[in-house]
């Protein structure tokens, strides 16, 4: 059963979870989210032998060690990375990719 809690929250009492109503692209940075998931126990731009994220570079313009471990569920360096992805694709009016394959392919192109 699902009782309406506020302006936009819902709370799923069988579960116990809380919803809120995500714009489209938390949405779609979720979705990637559990692409990547599926295809990387690890961040793909993370370094074991350095333990450097190759994508502080990128994102923060800075070079550094990754202080989560390779782990990418709540990392804001991923989830910054994602958000500019997405702002790429919806600035050149490009259908947004359905798989995180589609965005470790052209990353780099478009940053």
């Amino acid at each position: 059963m699902v009782t309406p809690r506020g302006d936009d929250e819902f709370i799923d009492e069988d579960v116990g979870v809380e919803e809120k109503e995500l714009t489209p692209e938390k949405r779609w940075i979720q979705k990637m989210i559990r692409s990547a998931k599926q295809y990387h126990k690890l961040c793909p731009y993370y370094d074991k032998k350095t333990k450097q994220c190759l994508l502080m570079v990128t994102v923060e313009g800075r070079q550094d060690r990754c202080d989560r471990d390779g782990k990418f569920e709540n990392c804001p360096v991923f989830i910054k990375f994602l958000e500019k992805v997405y702002e790429y694709y919806k600035s050149k009016g490009k259908a947004l990719p359905n798989d995180f394959q589609d965005v470790v392919n052209y990353a780099f192109y478009m940053l």
